[in-house]
């Protein structure tokens, strides 16, 4: 019987073993003010918390689907309720405004809801065809919990992304350790807390916390699979620490995505969409537009509805800005080059520039007819820039989108044959007449190819790769030819070869 827990309104107690030792301060972005005093866990505490999951994770398991789908949706339900609270901290350590941090924790509340209720329909035992030659075979299969998983989450998305692992790693029946960015602690703390406090104060999600070190140890622990999300560089080196252990890895890493638009796009729409999923979160958003690419016939008029938007932003401390300051310092040197390399090149600036970039805040800056050897066309920017390019027609489009090591998500706008372009394109995800569309569907896997990393979260590939399939085959009755012992005979060899002549040997298969 599952026990429950009704949910406190009072801010859940710590997860966090109370230590002695070194500690790191998490800093908020838009001024310096410290937001939050945290411990640098060690290996040795790492380590201890995966053998407190490895305890915890046999109480989950043993739960079932059902079990564990009730303490999912009291969780769920908790921070629903509690959602300003975790925006408000998500808005303090990521600067993003309030209503950004919202929209994210509503997507994840989705995401968890769906995943609880999904996870034994996707998951639990089914049967499977037994085929000519086993038919007296019952034949099953079922996806089995791994047993404790990592998390390595981002920064730039600490509540939505974090949580497409997470979530659907306890919905597979896994305990988790997570490890939340070192820019984010607070709202890992908050995610690890209220989870907590719902399964009673049982360690099945718990939290260390730290730089790349504590990173590095959750990465050669004792655990069963470690999922990643960062920057490409970054998930290099998770591979190469997971493998001392043959650690099995989820790597979400970085993108350069593009929008294409066609010749018979809704202008408004796609000029409207290539602005938000270019400045949103001031650019910092691995599924993002960097690159647009629009049919010579249409790119004047699609500029000026774009620079008429564009020129409405602006990026400041204050509440009327939607957009905030760039969270990890270092970006804005990278934020900067780029810039300067596409000026270099030949690029047009149409709005902000190199005066754009400033100690904490990007202004939305717009480059036009920037060479395809520009960094700001090969190299991840994490900015509010869009570099906007004219293309002949959509095989140029396809051509130069594809031209990439990345190969993440993008959009297509096009009335007309807006799937047709998007089936070519190389990516694990495309949104058409729209942005970012396919990370909001729960069902959906989400993923990329190529130096964007590989596995999928979210949807039946997200729960199926935190499990092993577990095959079951049960005879219901004597086989016809017995073909797994000794006792063999010719007869019987040349019946079954008969038999596989007859049914594949022809130009089709009898069905």
């Amino acid at each position: 019987m599952t026990e429950h827990l009704t949910p406190s309104t009072e801010p859940a107690v710590s997860s966090t073993v109370v230590r002695e030792g070194p500690t790191f301060e998490s800093l908020n972005p838009r001024n310096g003010d410290v937001v939050g005093v945290h411990p640098i866990h060690s290996a040795d505490e790492v380590n201890a918390a995966v053998e407190r999951a490895r305890l915890a994770a046999i109480w989950w398991r043993d739960l079932g689907f059902e079990g564990r789908e009730d303490f999912l949706l009291q969780w769920r339900s908790v921070v629903t309720r509690r959602m300003a609270q975790l925006a408000h901290i998500s808005h303090l350590e990521t600067g993003k405004p309030h209503s950004d941090a919202q929209l994210e924790i509503a997507l994840a509340i989705d995401h968890i809801h769906w995943a609880a209720k999904n996870a034994k329909k996707s998951l639990g035992q089914h049967k499977v065809p037994s085929g000519i030659m086993m038919a007296n075979q019952h034949a099953s299969v079922r996806y089995n919990p791994l047993g404790v998983v990592g998390v390595i989450g981002p920064w730039n998305y600490p509540v939505f992304t974090p949580l497409g692992s997470i979530t659907y790693a306890l919905a597979a029946g896994n305990a988790v350790v997570f490890k939340p960015s070192e820019y984010t602690p607070g709202v890992g703390q908050w995610l690890v807390d209220t989870f907590t406090e719902v399964v009673g104060g049982r360690p099945v999600l718990q939290l260390v916390t730290g730089m790349g070190e504590t990173g590095n140890a959750l990465c050669t622990a004792n655990i069963d699979k470690l999922a990643f999300t960062g920057s490409t560089a970054t998930g290099k080196k998770v591979m190469a620490a997971c493998a001392e252990n043959l650690t099995p890895v989820v790597i979400e890493a970085g993108g350069k995505d593009s929008l294409i638009v066609d010749e018979d796009a809704d202008l408004s729409a796609a000029a409207d969409a290539a602005l938000w999923a270019g400045m949103a979160n001031a650019g910092q958003t691995c599924i993002g537009t960097e690159r647009v690419y629009v049919h010579r016939a249409v790119f004047e008029p699609f500029m000026d509805e774009l620079l008429q938007r564009a020129r409405a932003l602006r990026a400041a401390d204050d509440t009327e800005s939607k957009i905030g300051p760039i969270t990890m310092p270092s970006q804005l040197d990278v934020i900067s080059r780029h810039i300067d390399d596409a000026i270099a090149q030949g690029g047009r600036v149409v709005l902000g520039g190199p005066e754009a970039v400033g100690e904490r805040f990007v202004q939305p800056t717009i480059i036009t007819h920037v060479p395809e050897t520009s960094s700001a066309v090969t190299e991840e920017t994490f900015g509010p820039t869009l570099v906007v390019n004219p293309v002949d027609d959509m095989d140029e489009a396809v051509r130069l989108t594809n031209a990439t090591s990345y190969a993440l998500a993008g959009a297509v706008f096009s009335k007309r044959n807006g799937v047709r372009i998007a089936e070519r394109i190389r990516s694990g995800m495309t949104s058409v007449n729209s942005v970012i569309a396919f990370a909001a569907v729960p069902g959906l896997p989400f993923g990329g190819v190529g130096e964007s990393g590989f596995g999928r979260i979210h949807g039946v590939d997200g729960l199926r790769e935190f499990t092993y399939a577990k095959s079951i085959t049960r005879q219901r009755f004597k086989p016809l030819l017995n073909l797994t012992t000794f006792d063999r005979d010719a007869k019987t060899d040349k019946t079954a070869a008969t038999l596989i002549s007859l049914l594949y040997g022809g130009r089709k298969t009898i069905r």
